[in-house]
């Protein structure tokens, strides 16, 4: 049976629920059970927040993985590709050397494959061991090749085993923080109807609250209000995935994360930028956030674990949260921590 949470500090089943869910893991320093409405959001914050931050670095090692995957993969063509250019070149050496012992010419692949112009192909016995030994050299250079790549592929393929295994250990830490964001959930699905409102009216305050103060510093006045032409690609990306839900670890197309949206979004416009926040902060170019405008990133807390894209008027597309979906939303509603941009 649901109870109302109240002021001075009723818990109800759903709070207690939640606490016993945090403890259900692995150890974590005792903390104090949310007794009010403002605690319980302020509880369901902190959540949400972890595990974003478990889902970018999760996102990160899997793009690590992507990559090496690829180099691998490289590597092995060539590898092929030598192998095949090694086999010719060795049938065409025998057959220069049967071609010498018998006292002929070349043969006619020969003298195409070892021309620099094949019109003019060698067609002598002294000209016949030069090439025969220029094609031994060749051979020599092919075979220490081989077994260079050999060795790259060997290296990168024991880091790419290495790369897996953080991926893995990354997806159990997210595993436990999808497990308390299930709690948070049962948490919010718990609460009266009353309280589920006055829960999201309690959000916007806090929302509207920052968003004015950021306002009042007339910071407006100095942002860009300009796009660039993939600026505008980028935002016309995202405003078609408004309403779209947000899932951990989602690129598209039916849903998103929050730098699954904003790396989409520039790869749309023609920029390939990097796949988490956290990656988004560390290497693409800073601005001050006077010198925003509309296009370029926006990039919140300390830990740079959320993303956004602003898009002008102080406003900003978004995905949110777990339960929520790409929406507008003020710009200064969360924490800042910087903006960059993808086109500088």
């Amino acid at each position: 049976m649901r109870r109302t949470l109240r002021a001075h500090g009723h818990r109800t089943a759903a709070t207690v629920t939640l606490a016993l869910a945090l403890t259900a893991t692995a150890p974590q320093p005792a903390r104090a059970e949310p007794g009010t409405l403002t605690e319980v959001h302020a509880e369901l914050n902190r959540l949400y927040h972890d595990a974003e931050v478990a889902t970018n670095k999760y996102d990160a090692a899997d793009e690590k993985v992507t990559e090496q995957e690829k180099r691998v993969h490289t590597l092995q063509v060539r590898i092929e590709a030598t192998e095949t250019k090694l086999g010719r070149l060795t049938s065409l050496a025998g057959a220069a050397a049967r071609a010498q012992y018998r006292g002929d010419s070349l043969p006619a692949e020969m003298q195409f494959a070892l021309a620099d112009d094949p019109e003019r192909a060698l067609d002598n016995a002294s000209l016949a061991r030069q090439a025969q030994q220029a094609t031994q050299g060749v051979l020599t250079a092919l075979s220490a090749t081989r077994k260079n790549l050999g060795t790259r592929t060997d290296e990168a393929a024991d880091e790419l085993r290495s790369l897996r295994a953080s991926r893995r250990a990354k997806d159990t830490e997210r595993q436990a923080i999808e497990k308390h964001i299930y709690d948070a959930k049962k948490l919010e699905s718990r609460l009266e109807k009353k309280e589920v409102e006055r829960l999201a009216a309690l959000e916007k305050k806090e929302a509207d609250d920052a968003q004015a103060k950021w306002v009042d510093t007339g910071i407006l006045k100095k942002v860009g209000t300009d796009a660039t032409p993939a600026g505008k690609k980028a935002i016309a990306f995202a405003t078609r995935q408004l309403g779209k839900p947000y899932v951990w670890g989602a690129e598209g197309p039916d849903s998103f994360d929050c730098s699954g949206l904003t790396s989409q979004a520039w790869l749309a416009a023609g920029h390939p930028i990097p796949r988490t926040s956290e990656e988004q902060w560390r290497l693409l170019k800073h601005v001050p956030i006077e010198d925003m405008r509309p296009g370029d990133l926006v990039i919140y807390f300390a830990d740079a674990s959320h993303v956004a894209l602003y898009i002008g008027g102080g406003k900003i597309i978004q995905a949110p949260r777990p339960g929520r979906w790409v929406y507008v939303s003020p710009a200064a509603s969360m924490e800042i921590l910087g903006v960059v941009r993808p086109d500088a």
